[in-house]
């Protein structure tokens, strides 16, 4: 959530930030709602000012009326306080509802554009492997050597779920174990989070529990959901809380199942493992000091290429434009795979790093304690997919494929796994 100050100071870039981002959002009404509030707030004060003095008053030596005329006016002025006191509450409640729907400030350097085509290229490392044979997609490849069945799950549980058997159960172990330990080398605390968090947290994040564009699982009654990602848990972590300056910045990663309603994600682009409802992931979490936050976004982008550097998974890295940012993100940087069996050859997403500054923290109330003036201020967060499992998996099966139909191991998951190919 953005100051409500900052809005009204900066109302024309707020509204083009809106209009980049192509969201519908009102920034006059948030203006106005606010201004109502500051009102109200300066009314209500002079209302208790009033209220103290009549008390300070009636402590004083009166005569029998001027008792009665003051007591009549506590009792006037008690009801002004509690009519004050309740428009106070409803103009709060809406500004509030109306502030969240503001996103935040994009990076001034993050390309302008309403979809996903306009995002930027900045990087390739990597070649798309030449087959001199038809290449497979991994569907065909999981059901010809018995790794996915995406049958029988829908069978139990739906659509878009999936089993997945023998091998392919020991390399998602091997990709957790790959990346744990590379995230350990770069200084992350690990976690096993939980799969389930409070709604409240889940809105501080910038996710939307209820609604038919919602993408969560809520669990009826509990005022829960099955989170979408560690993003959501590894965030709430420090909620309402202080932080000390000098142990900034903290970074965490965490293993979680994700459960998403992909509502409305269908076609060639979202079959198999690609777009499914559950999958395993791996999610890294930073909370800094502001001053921090440019650099360690770079930082969490360098570990994603070199994850997938080491996996030998050719990719490209893009600028995510401000219409795909999503509304926390100010900066947002994609890691693109090159999928052999994505539409005949493509690239596909298979991470994404995102400095959302204090947008997240200010809505959870995570601070710091700022050493030059003593004053408590919000921390800037980011997050970044250190490993999608399900995604990772697509494009390891398509572009380590061979002739005979058999998947190579990449090397770097041979010692975790045990086995450095997978036949028929």
């Amino acid at each position: 959530m953005l100051d409500y100050k900052f809005i009204k100071e900066n109302l024309e870039a707020v509204k083009k930030n809106i209009a980049n981002r192509n969201m519908k959002t009102d920034a006059d009404k948030v203006v106005q709602l606010f201004d109502q509030r500051t009102e109200l707030v300066t009314s209500l004060q002079a209302l208790l000012t009033k209220r103290n003095e009549n008390a300070k008053a009636m402590k004083q030596k009166l005569s029998d009326e001027e008792r009665k005329k003051l007591i009549d006016e506590g009792k006037a002025i008690k009801d002004d306080v509690a009519n004050a006191e309740a428009e106070l509450n409803k103009i709060e409640i809406a500004l509030e509802t109306e502030g969240r729907k503001i996103p935040n400030m994009a990076h001034p350097d993050a390309p302008i554009g309403e979809e996903d085509t306009s995002n930027l290229e900045i990087k390739r490392v990597g070649k798309p492997r030449m087959f001199d044979f038809p290449a497979k997609d991994h569907v065909q490849l999981g059901q010809e050597l018995d790794l996915v069945d995406f049958d029988n799950a829908t069978k139990v549980s739906g659509p878009k779920f999936y089993y997945l058997k023998n091998e392919a159960v020991f390399l998602e172990q091997a990709l957790i174990m790959y990346t744990l330990n590379i995230l350990k080398k770069h200084g992350f605390t690990p976690f096993i989070t939980p799969d389930i968090a409070r709604e409240e947290i889940l809105h501080g994040i910038g996710f939307n529990p209820r609604g038919n564009e919602s993408n969560v699982y809520t669990l009826e009654n509990e005022g829960t959901c099955l989170v979408a990602t560690a993003e959501i848990t590894l965030g709430g972590y420090h909620s309402n809380e202080i932080l000390d300056s000098d142990k900034l910045p903290l970074k965490y990663c965490g293993i979680s199942h994700c459960f998403r309603k992909e509502a409305g994600a269908a076609g060639q682009f979202s079959k198999g493992l690609y777009r499914v409802h559950q999958f395993t992931k791996l999610e890294m979490f930073v909370y800094c000091l502001p001053e921090q936050s440019d650099e360690l976004h770079e930082q969490l982008r360098q570990i994603e290429e070199e994850i997938f550097e080491g996996l030998g998974i050719p990719f490209r890295v893009v600028d995510t434009c401000t219409g795909d940012l999503g509304a926390p993100a100010y900066r947002k940087w994609d890691l693109e795979a090159w999928m052999p069996g994505r539409n005949g050859g493509d690239w596909g997403e298979v991470t994404s790093t995102s400095n959302c500054t204090d947008f997240q923290a200010r809505r959870l109330n995570v601070r710091f304690k700022d050493k030059t003036d003593g004053k408590n201020k919000f921390v800037h967060m980011l997050n970044g997919t250190a490993i999608a499992i399900s995604r990772a998996l697509v494009a390891i099966m398509e572009n380590y494929q061979n002739a005979d139909g058999s998947i190579t191991v990449p090397e770097v998951l041979v010692p975790y796994c045990g086995f450095n190919i997978i036949k028929r």
